[in-house]
């Protein structure tokens, strides 16, 4: 049983080159045409494999232990930069893609948010699903409204796109979301920066419940913990398959609290939640702003000092009833 709750449903590996050659991305705004030849310019080479796992939703502990030494939270401001990691380093780190439940289904559309974002400067993630839907493999994070985390390791990051709003540039607004299909193509190139070498990067896609009003359910808060649980402990595995000594790194922020309308302080505490109890070495939380790190430290606090003080034991469903007794209520969404 053991044995079973640790494979994934499925797990394909593909050769970089073959695979952007055999299925390029279908990209059907100009923009993101534009950020694909700066990225991927004729006769570049792509190098390496792409393993791509799919995994079935894991079951809960029972009891919580609360021990921080485990799993080290590290806040930073701003957003992900998929900073290259030591490579004499046993450290393999993870990003998380806040997915739709069909995954990159806009990845070629003028949309702009975290999920396209991280595919337009991971072009290859555009073939991978490609290459999916030919082999009639299910790219999907959610199935029978059950969370089926995906992991994608070994994707190479081959530019960077500056969404900060600077009017000099062309951005007066920035470039995340609506904007940068609004941006004119001199922006986007001015944005758009090759990175030769590319670095590698792992991707943890799950997808948050979208849209919920009022104070959240026990149902809402189980299903979110069981999906984060279940995308931090498929890092924790793939992690260990390619080194048994590998230290597993989630990098996070603030999952299912744009487009989505989750609550900051909530989804926050939920993941450090999720985080301990797979065993996750360390989790680096990028609070976006100075709000952004208010919301972190609640989080914190109200976990380890007011739901289980560090080196306490709880039931699971005890704290999870604690939380809901809190009637954290849903937020709205940004329109991106």
């Amino acid at each position: 049983m053991e044995e079973s709750l640790n494979t994934p449903i499925c797990r394909h590996a593909f050769k970089a080159q073959t695979l952007v050659d055999s299925y390029p991305p279908k990209l059907k705004n100009k923009n993101k045409k534009i950020a694909y030849q700066i990225a991927c310019p004729p006769s570049c080479t792509h190098s390496g494999e792409i393993v791509f796992a799919r995994w079935r939703a894991m079951p809960l502990p029972e009891i919580f232990i609360n021990s921080d030494d485990r799993t080290k939270l590290e806040e930073r401001t701003g957003y992900f930069g998929y900073e290259p990691s030591n490579q004499n380093s046993t450290q393999v780190e993870w990003y998380l893609n806040f997915a739709h439940s069909d995954l990159f289904c806009a990845y070629g559309g003028p949309l702009f948010a975290q999920d396209e974002m991280q595919v337009v400067e991971h072009p290859a993630l555009g073939s991978l699903r490609e290459e999916l839907l030919d082999a009639k493999i299910e790219p999907l994070t959610v199935e029978s409204s059950q969370p089926t985390p995906v992991t994608i390791y070994g994707v190479e990051r081959r530019c960077a796109i500056s969404t900060d709003i600077n009017a000099d540039l062309g951005r007066p607004f920035g470039l995340y979301g609506n904007n940068f299909a609004r941006a004119t193509p001199e922006a986007i190139q001015l944005a758009t920066t090759a990175l030769d070498p590319p670095t590698i990067s792992n991707i943890v896609a799950i997808e948050a419940p979208p849209g919920g009003y009022g104070s959240y359910t026990d149902r809402e808060i189980e299903y979110i913990l069981v999906t984060a649980f279940t995308g931090f402990s498929a890092a924790q595995i793939e992690s260990s398959s390619h080194s048994t000594s590998a230290a597993a790194i989630v990098q996070t922020g603030f999952w299912g609290c744009g487009a989505y309308g989750g609550n900051r302080i909530l989804m926050a505490l939920l993941q450090l939640l999720a985080a301990r109890m797979a065993g996750i070495d360390r989790l680096v939380f990028h609070t976006g702003e100075a709000k952004g790190s208010k919301n972190l430290a609640t989080a914190r606090e109200i976990l380890d000092r007011d739901l289980a003080p560090i080196g306490s034991a709880i039931e699971l469903s005890a704290l999870m009833r604690a939380i809901q007794a809190m009637e954290f209520q849903w937020g709205v969404s940004d329109g991106n």
